[in-house]
């Protein structure tokens, strides 16, 4: 069965995440034990972002605030699309916490909309969203 970092490899839509995950010992981590869970924004939600903002986070000299803005979309825990509650407050592995909304059966994470789901590996799941989540400061 593949890693979680195998399945968003896989995954056309998340190349974006996976190049940058490549820049930092994230992609080390998520190649382990786990159990994880990537909120994996989509090449989309990227391509969203205010260019000179992220500009910035990917210059050679910033790969800590690279890493704090991915981290953000990693949980060192493994949670289902039905695990997911209305109120809910999640614990990110930087420490951060995100919010969770679930409405007419759309979950969002921290605004983030759920796109694809459920995409399970050895050492976890994968979920597809919409937004890049910025870390706050």
């Amino acid at each position: 069965m593949s890693t979680v970092l195998q399945i968003a490899n896989a995954d056309r839509h998340l190349s974006t995440l996976v190049k940058h995950l490549g820049k930092t010992l994230l992609g080390d981590t998520l190649s382990g034990l786990g159990p994880f869970t990537i909120l994996a924004p989509v090449n989309l939600a990227f391509d969203n972002l205010e260019p000179q903002a992220f500009g910035e986070v990917l210059k050679q000299t910033n790969v800590i605030k690279l890493s704090n803005l991915l981290a953000n979309h990693i949980l060192a825990e493994k949670k289902l699309v039905k695990d997911f509650r209305n109120g809910q407050k999640l614990k990110t592995i930087s420490g951060k916490e995100l919010s969770v909304t679930v409405a007419d059966g759309i979950v969002r994470i921290n605004g983030a909309k759920i796109l694809s789901r459920d995409r399970q590996g050895s050492n976890g799941v994968v979920h597809s969203i919409d937004t890049v989540n910025w870390p706050s400061e």
